[in-house]
Protein backbone atom coordinates (compact mmCIF):
# COMPACT_ATOMS: atom_id res chain seq x y z
CA UNK A 1 0.00 0.00 0.00
CA UNK A 2 1.74 3.61 -1.45
CA UNK A 3 2.66 5.80 2.19
CA UNK A 4 0.29 9.35 1.86
CA UNK A 5 2.34 11.93 1.34
CA UNK A 6 3.37 14.28 3.72
CA UNK A 7 1.28 17.35 4.66
CA UNK A 8 3.28 20.77 3.57
CA UNK A 9 2.92 24.06 5.72
CA UNK A 10 -0.27 25.69 3.78
CA UNK A 11 -0.87 22.98 2.99
CA UNK A 12 -2.27 20.76 5.31
CA UNK A 13 -6.08 20.22 7.55
CA UNK A 14 -4.78 22.56 9.77
CA UNK A 15 -3.95 25.22 7.52
CA UNK A 16 -7.14 24.89 5.75
CA UNK A 17 -9.28 24.77 9.37
CA UNK A 18 -7.27 27.87 10.66
CA UNK A 19 -8.02 29.83 7.50
CA UNK A 20 -9.96 33.17 7.37
CA UNK A 21 -11.42 35.14 4.53
CA UNK A 22 -10.66 39.11 4.22
CA UNK A 23 -14.80 40.67 4.00
CA UNK A 24 -13.71 43.73 4.40
CA UNK A 25 -10.87 46.10 6.02
CA UNK A 26 -10.41 44.90 9.52
CA UNK A 27 -13.24 42.02 9.29
CA UNK A 28 -12.42 38.14 8.73
CA UNK A 29 -14.92 35.32 8.11
CA UNK A 30 -14.24 31.82 9.21
CA UNK A 31 -15.52 28.82 10.26
CA UNK A 32 -14.75 26.85 13.16
CA UNK A 33 -14.33 23.00 12.79
CA UNK A 34 -15.74 20.40 14.66
CA UNK A 35 -12.14 18.71 14.18
CA UNK A 36 -10.23 20.20 16.66
CA UNK A 37 -12.75 19.93 19.79
CA UNK A 38 -12.40 19.00 23.15
CA UNK A 39 -15.63 17.14 24.09
CA UNK A 40 -18.20 19.92 23.08
CA UNK A 41 -15.78 22.88 22.95
CA UNK A 42 -13.74 24.24 20.30
CA UNK A 43 -9.63 23.78 21.62
CA UNK A 44 -8.12 27.28 22.85
CA UNK A 45 -5.07 26.62 21.13
CA UNK A 46 -6.93 25.83 17.55
CA UNK A 47 -8.58 29.37 18.38
CA UNK A 48 -5.57 31.16 19.12
CA UNK A 49 -4.24 29.84 15.68
CA UNK A 50 -6.47 30.93 13.73
CA UNK A 51 -6.76 34.47 15.66
CA UNK A 52 -3.05 34.60 14.93
CA UNK A 53 -3.95 34.26 11.09
CA UNK A 54 -5.97 37.22 11.13
CA UNK A 55 -3.52 39.10 12.93
CA UNK A 56 -0.47 38.11 10.78
CA UNK A 57 -2.79 39.28 7.90
CA UNK A 58 -3.61 42.41 9.30
CA UNK A 59 -0.63 43.51 10.57
CA UNK A 60 2.25 44.54 8.43
CA UNK A 61 4.85 41.85 10.29
CA UNK A 62 4.11 38.34 9.93
CA UNK A 63 5.42 36.49 12.16
CA UNK A 64 3.69 36.03 16.51
CA UNK A 65 6.09 37.36 18.81
CA UNK A 66 3.97 37.44 21.73
CA UNK A 67 0.05 36.55 22.15
CA UNK A 68 -2.06 36.79 24.76
CA UNK A 69 -5.60 35.95 24.56
CA UNK A 70 -8.84 36.36 27.41
CA UNK A 71 -11.08 33.32 26.91
CA UNK A 72 -14.69 34.87 27.52
CA UNK A 73 -16.94 32.33 26.18
CA UNK A 74 -16.91 28.82 25.10
CA UNK A 75 -16.71 28.28 21.73
CA UNK A 76 -18.61 26.04 19.25
CA UNK A 77 -18.01 24.56 15.84
CA UNK A 78 -19.25 26.83 13.42
CA UNK A 79 -19.70 30.06 11.16
CA UNK A 80 -17.38 32.89 13.39
CA UNK A 81 -16.41 36.75 12.79
CA UNK A 82 -12.89 37.76 13.61
CA UNK A 83 -12.40 41.77 13.94
CA UNK A 84 -8.82 43.09 14.28
CA UNK A 85 -7.62 46.69 15.05
CA UNK A 86 -3.79 47.67 14.42
CA UNK A 87 -2.94 49.39 17.46
CA UNK A 88 0.63 50.40 16.60
CA UNK A 89 3.02 49.91 13.48
CA UNK A 90 7.00 49.84 13.56
CA UNK A 91 10.30 48.99 11.97
CA UNK A 92 10.86 45.56 13.50
CA UNK A 93 7.69 45.37 15.46
CA UNK A 94 3.85 45.80 15.03
CA UNK A 95 1.19 45.16 17.55
CA UNK A 96 -2.52 44.81 16.91
CA UNK A 97 -6.10 43.34 18.77
CA UNK A 98 -8.97 40.39 17.63
CA UNK A 99 -11.56 39.10 18.51
CA UNK A 100 -13.88 36.28 17.45
CA UNK A 101 -17.71 36.52 17.16
CA UNK A 102 -20.10 33.92 17.28
CA UNK A 103 -23.73 34.31 16.99
CA UNK A 104 -26.44 33.67 19.55
CA UNK A 105 -29.83 32.15 18.56
CA UNK A 106 -31.32 35.29 18.96
CA UNK A 107 -29.14 36.61 16.01
CA UNK A 108 -26.72 39.00 18.27
CA UNK A 109 -23.04 38.59 18.13
CA UNK A 110 -21.21 36.97 21.39
CA UNK A 111 -17.60 37.30 22.25
CA UNK A 112 -15.79 34.25 22.53
CA UNK A 113 -11.72 35.42 22.49
CA UNK A 114 -10.13 38.51 22.82
CA UNK A 115 -5.91 38.71 21.95
CA UNK A 116 -3.61 41.33 21.85
CA UNK A 117 -0.55 40.32 19.70
CA UNK A 118 3.10 41.70 19.31
CA UNK A 119 4.12 40.51 15.77
CA UNK A 120 7.56 40.70 14.06
CA UNK A 121 9.84 38.89 11.80
CA UNK A 122 11.61 35.70 13.33
CA UNK A 123 14.10 35.41 10.77
CA UNK A 124 15.55 38.81 11.43
CA UNK A 125 16.49 37.34 15.06
CA UNK A 126 19.70 37.73 16.47
CA UNK A 127 21.59 34.37 16.67
CA UNK A 128 22.97 35.85 19.92
CA UNK A 129 21.51 32.77 23.01
CA UNK A 130 22.51 32.78 26.71
CA UNK A 131 20.07 30.73 28.31
CA UNK A 132 20.39 27.90 31.28
CA UNK A 133 17.05 26.27 29.90
CA UNK A 134 17.69 22.65 29.13
CA UNK A 135 15.37 20.33 26.81
CA UNK A 136 12.99 17.96 29.14
CA UNK A 137 14.30 14.93 29.86
CA UNK A 138 11.84 12.72 27.80
CA UNK A 139 11.43 8.56 27.30
CA UNK A 140 12.19 8.51 22.96
CA UNK A 141 8.91 8.71 21.39
CA UNK A 142 8.93 4.67 20.56
CA UNK A 143 8.42 4.45 24.33
CA UNK A 144 5.69 7.02 24.72
CA UNK A 145 2.48 6.74 25.10
CA UNK A 146 -0.75 7.78 22.52
CA UNK A 147 -4.86 7.69 23.15
CA UNK A 148 -4.58 4.56 21.50
CA UNK A 149 -2.28 2.59 23.67
CA UNK A 150 -4.35 2.90 26.99
CA UNK A 151 -7.06 0.39 28.11
CA UNK A 152 -9.64 2.46 27.37
CA UNK A 153 -10.05 6.13 25.75
CA UNK A 154 -8.60 8.94 27.37
CA UNK A 155 -10.73 10.93 29.85
CA UNK A 156 -11.92 14.37 28.02
CA UNK A 157 -10.37 12.22 24.34
CA UNK A 158 -12.47 13.67 21.68
CA UNK A 159 -12.19 14.54 17.93
CA UNK A 160 -9.04 16.52 18.11
CA UNK A 161 -7.04 13.53 18.83
CA UNK A 162 -7.38 12.34 15.63
CA UNK A 163 -5.84 15.25 14.18
CA UNK A 164 -2.78 15.33 16.50
CA UNK A 165 0.13 13.25 16.84
CA UNK A 166 1.09 13.07 20.91
CA UNK A 167 3.19 10.69 22.69
CA UNK A 168 3.36 11.22 26.06
CA UNK A 169 5.99 10.71 28.37
CA UNK A 170 5.50 7.41 30.84
CA UNK A 171 5.87 9.15 33.91
CA UNK A 172 2.73 11.28 33.59
CA UNK A 173 0.54 8.88 32.60
CA UNK A 174 -0.47 7.76 35.85
CA UNK A 175 -3.81 9.46 35.69
CA UNK A 176 -5.01 7.47 32.43
CA UNK A 177 -4.93 4.12 34.69
CA UNK A 178 -6.50 5.67 37.64
CA UNK A 179 -2.70 6.41 39.01
CA UNK A 180 -1.91 9.89 38.76
CA UNK A 181 1.95 10.37 40.31
CA UNK A 182 0.42 14.20 42.14
CA UNK A 183 2.69 16.21 40.47
CA UNK A 184 1.54 18.88 37.91
CA UNK A 185 3.30 17.63 35.23
CA UNK A 186 3.13 16.63 31.71
CA UNK A 187 5.12 16.07 28.94
CA UNK A 188 5.22 14.58 25.34
CA UNK A 189 6.26 14.81 21.68
CA UNK A 190 3.39 16.53 19.82
CA UNK A 191 3.37 16.73 16.04
CA UNK A 192 -0.01 16.98 13.35
CA UNK A 193 -1.52 13.49 12.45
CA UNK A 194 -0.42 14.18 8.73
CA UNK A 195 2.88 14.87 9.34
CA UNK A 196 2.72 18.24 8.68
CA UNK A 197 6.12 20.09 9.68
CA UNK A 198 6.12 23.38 12.59
CA UNK A 199 5.46 26.65 12.17
CA UNK A 200 4.76 30.26 14.29
CA UNK A 201 1.11 29.28 13.82
CA UNK A 202 1.00 25.64 15.14
CA UNK A 203 3.43 26.45 18.31
CA UNK A 204 0.48 28.77 19.31
CA UNK A 205 -1.70 25.17 19.53
CA UNK A 206 0.87 23.03 20.54
CA UNK A 207 1.43 25.05 23.96
CA UNK A 208 -2.84 24.28 24.87
CA UNK A 209 -2.68 20.53 22.78
CA UNK A 210 -1.21 17.80 25.81
CA UNK A 211 -3.49 16.76 28.24
CA UNK A 212 -3.66 19.22 31.69
CA UNK A 213 -1.65 18.73 34.16
CA UNK A 214 -4.80 18.64 36.47
CA UNK A 215 -4.90 15.18 35.41
CA UNK A 216 -1.77 14.35 37.10
CA UNK A 217 -3.11 16.33 40.04
CA UNK A 218 -5.91 13.36 40.66
CA UNK A 219 -8.56 15.78 39.24
CA UNK A 220 -10.78 14.98 36.14
CA UNK A 221 -12.81 16.90 33.66
CA UNK A 222 -12.63 19.84 31.75
CA UNK A 223 -10.05 22.51 32.59
CA UNK A 224 -11.39 25.78 30.71
CA UNK A 225 -8.76 28.12 29.91
CA UNK A 226 -9.02 31.78 31.31
CA UNK A 227 -6.01 33.32 29.51
CA UNK A 228 -3.14 32.56 27.68
CA UNK A 229 -0.08 34.36 26.76
CA UNK A 230 2.25 32.59 24.42
CA UNK A 231 5.78 33.46 23.34
CA UNK A 232 7.39 32.52 19.88
CA UNK A 233 11.53 32.57 20.04
CA UNK A 234 12.03 30.99 17.07
CA UNK A 235 11.00 29.42 13.63
CA UNK A 236 10.47 25.48 14.35
CA UNK A 237 13.09 23.09 12.50
CA UNK A 238 11.52 20.39 10.96
CA UNK A 239 10.07 17.64 13.03
CA UNK A 240 8.79 16.33 16.02
CA UNK A 241 8.40 18.67 19.01
CA UNK A 242 8.93 18.14 22.65
CA UNK A 243 6.28 19.67 24.94
CA UNK A 244 7.07 19.93 28.98
CA UNK A 245 4.04 21.43 31.00
CA UNK A 246 4.47 22.27 34.96
CA UNK A 247 2.00 23.55 37.62
CA UNK A 248 3.26 24.83 40.80
CA UNK A 249 0.31 26.11 42.10
CA UNK A 250 -3.75 25.28 42.40
CA UNK A 251 -5.62 27.72 44.85
CA UNK A 252 -8.80 29.10 44.31
CA UNK A 253 -10.09 26.82 41.77
CA UNK A 254 -7.28 28.05 39.14
CA UNK A 255 -4.11 26.58 38.19
CA UNK A 256 -1.37 27.81 36.15
CA UNK A 257 -0.06 25.78 33.84
CA UNK A 258 3.76 26.85 32.12
CA UNK A 259 5.03 25.41 28.99
CA UNK A 260 7.96 25.17 27.32
CA UNK A 261 8.55 23.77 23.56
CA UNK A 262 11.47 22.52 21.82
CA UNK A 263 12.46 21.99 18.52
CA UNK A 264 14.30 18.73 17.22
CA UNK A 265 17.59 21.02 16.92
CA UNK A 266 17.11 21.41 20.92
CA UNK A 267 15.93 24.99 20.42
CA UNK A 268 13.05 26.53 22.57
CA UNK A 269 10.74 27.23 20.10
CA UNK A 270 7.85 28.51 22.31
CA UNK A 271 7.16 29.40 25.95
CA UNK A 272 3.53 30.47 27.18
CA UNK A 273 1.80 30.47 30.86
CA UNK A 274 -2.04 29.98 31.23
CA UNK A 275 -4.12 30.18 33.89
CA UNK A 276 -7.20 27.64 34.02
CA UNK A 277 -9.96 26.96 36.20
CA UNK A 278 -9.38 23.70 37.95
CA UNK A 279 -12.07 20.97 37.08
CA UNK A 280 -14.74 20.90 39.74
CA UNK A 281 -14.43 17.09 40.53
Amino acid sequence: MAQAAQALIGDSEFDRDTAVTLREEGVYDAELSAGWTIIHAVNGGYLLAMLGRALGDALPHADPFSVSAHYLTASVPGPAVIRTQVVRTGRTLSTGQASLFQFAEDGTEVERIRVLGTYGDLDALSDDIRTSATPPVMAPIEQCFGPADGPAPIPGSSAITERLSIKLDPSTVGWAIGAPSGKGEMRGWFGLADGRDADPYSLLLAVDALPPTSFELGLKGWTPTIELTTHIRCRPAPGPLRVSITTRNLAGGFLEEDADVWDSADRLVAQSRQLARAPRS
